[in-house]
């Protein structure tokens, strides 16, 4: 495994020059029925089937990587480094995809803070004032999962797998618009126009079993499927003592969802939600 470095905080990020993709590192030993959701746990078995699955290390990919395993999947699992400011969430990604028993696991750097554009790659404050309704956050990345569908799509069309699996949710988020059930559709759609695979019949299909649930509801299935919450890691500004900062949104969302799920909650919050 290599060595990740200091991620807990924006100061430890690599600096926003140099090329945009960088050398990737590996680990390892549906929406085409729509309508949307699995909201029970339990997805029909597919014996040797692989699936990727985009790996953040937050709670949400966690759940879903978990539900793709349960589902009799081979897992290979794609994390992005966009030299984002809560890189220490790519050591819960390794925690996470070594739990799940991932036969692959690909940290694949792609430095979007050249971009910008988001609290999340740019010299931006994160918010700390709650979840505003109806706009969209500072901390949207421009087209961030068009790009990481897109990379996991690839991977996928390149080992043979045609089942993609993401941890988007339309319920409690923070109101990105590439979390929305329609952009997913569109990208499917897109999946199976733009590929070889696709085009010869032999179609991806996106899954997005959390899409309507509430993260009480993740938190539950985390529980039932055994996995260590614990290990996962959801705030976007981390504090410099390593802790969740308690405060964004992110962070607001995580504990309302073990409140709510009635839950013990094993996140380390610098300050109370």
């Amino acid at each position: 495994m290599p060595d990740l470095g200091t991620l807990s905080s924006l100061a430890g990020r690599k600096a926003s020059t140099g090329p945009l993709f960088g050398a990737a590192f590996l680990f390892g030993p549906s929406l085409r029925g729509r309508p949307f959701g699995h909201s029970s746990a339990r997805m029909t078995t597919n014996g040797d089937k692989m699936a990727v699955v985009l790996l953040s290390g937050g709670l949400d990919s966690m759940v879903v990587g978990g539900l793709a395993r349960e589902a009799g999947y081979r897992l290979f699992a794609l994390t992005v480094d966009y030299n984002q400011r809560h890189r220490i969430e790519l050591q819960a990604a390794a925690r996470v995809a070594e739990a799940l028993e991932a036969e692959r696991h690909v940290v694949l750097p792609l430095d979007l803070s050249q971009f910008g554009g988001s609290a999340l790659t740019a010299d931006i404050d994160v918010p700390k004032d709650g979840v505003e309704k109806g706009a969209i956050p500072i901390t949207y990345v421009p087209a961030r999962n068009t790009i990481f569908l897109s990379l996991c799509l690839g991977w996928a069309e390149a080992v043979g797998a045609r089942d993609l699996f993401i941890g988007v949710n339309a319920l409690d988020y923070s109101g990105y618009p590439d979390c929305r059930p329609d952009f997913i559709y569109a990208f499917e759609d897109m999946a199976n126009l733009a590929t070889k695979a696709g085009v010869e019949g032999d179609r991806f299909t996106v899954h997005t079993p959390l899409i309507d649930m509430t993260k009480a509801d993740i938190a539950r299935e985390a529980d039932r499927l055994g996995l260590d919450a614990g290990m996962s890691w959801s705030c976007y500004d981390p504090a410099p003592s390593g802790q969740h900062c308690g405060l964004c949104d992110s962070c607001r969302l995580r504990c309302k969802g073990f409140a709510e799920a009635g839950l013990a909650d094993p996140t380390d919050y610098a300050a109370s939600p």
